[in-house]
């Protein structure tokens, strides 16, 4: 029987077959020896030793498509950027670098505004144009007044999605309303392990439909990048790549080089300049960093 790892504490995982439950199972001692350990998202096939308490042991680890690293969890579809517009205001440093976490793994990325009935429009489309013609796909939200709830619950069918951003943005609000209509009940993994449903400090997937979950994560308010090489940094900030072929210089890094056509593109108002200074700072961080 194959399912997915819905949840994993204190060596228990919490297997979701569809349309047959949550089954409580230890991992095989032969993942110890080779130092495998299973991931929230895993698709594992395993064996059932009771089926009136739905307990069982994993077999077999599926080969993985992609994992994170934080949150910890494997074969993601997609990641919904949640980040509120105000309170608190929208760190956009972070902003980018969960963007360049995303694309490192490529895992397709929506962007979440949350919190939209608290500010201007004006505000709001300030907001907005920083990420307008990167080529993400930008959500307007307010878990209070339900607007936009209904097309993000709509880009969440037969994908499994990691709902990331900062503590204090309403991530659990949103998935709050979505889980009142579509998610299958999980009680019974809260009833099992003695925590409460909405506990977040371990990552949970939360399963509605048949094929469709989401990964409910615990907020953090800072990233790091440090492997990523400096001239690399330029490919995961994707609005550059239309431009780059008509940089002078093979490999620019769109820093100092002259006639660099990201610049150019900057100048006429192409892109953000927010983006671009947010870049320059990441850069320059990755620049100071001693290398062995």
């Amino acid at each position: 029987m194959v399912g997915k790892i819905i949840k994993g504490i204190a060596g228990f995982y919490y297997i979701h077959v569809p349309e047959k439950g949550i089954y409580e199972c230890k991992a095989r001692g032969v993942f110890r020896n080779k130092k495998i350990k299973p991931l929230i998202g895993d698709n594992v096939e395993i064996d059932i030793l009771e089926n009136e308490d739905m307990k069982g042991n994993i077999l077999e680890i599926l080969p993985r498509k992609n994992s994170l690293i934080r949150p910890t969890v494997a074969n993601i579809d997609q990641v919904v950027i949640v980040f509120a517009v105000e309170n608190p205001k929208p760190n956009f440093h972070l902003l980018d670098k969960f963007l360049i976490m995303a694309e490192r793994e490529n895992i397709s990325v929506v962007i979440c505004f949350n919190k939209v009935d608290t500010v201007s429009d004006e505000d709001l489309d300030d907001i907005k144009s920083i990420y307008k013609d990167t080529g993400y796909d930008v959500l307007l939200t307010s878990a209070t007044k339900d607007i936009g709830i209904s097309p993000l619950r709509e880009i969440l069918y037969d994908k499994t999605t990691v709902f990331a951003g900062p503590s204090g943005v309403g991530k659990s609000s949103i998935l709050n309303l979505i889980q009142s209509v579509e998610m299958l009940e999980t009680g019974e993994v809260s009833e099992k392990i003695k925590r409460g449903k909405h506990t977040t400090r371990h990552a949970t997937l939360l399963a509605f439909d048949k094929d469709s979950y989401v990964v409910d994560t615990p907020g953090f308010s800072s990233l790091y990048i440090d492997e990523i090489e400096k001239d690399d940094l330029k490919n995961y900030f994707i609005e550059f790549k239309k431009y780059e072929d008509n940089c002078k210089f093979y490999g620019c890094n769109h820093i100092s080089e002259p006639d660099c056509a990201v610049k150019h593109a900057l100048e006429n108002g192409e892109i953000s300049k927010l983006r671009y200074e947010s870049y320059k700072m990441l850069y320059d961080e990755l620049k100071d960093i001693r290398r062995w």
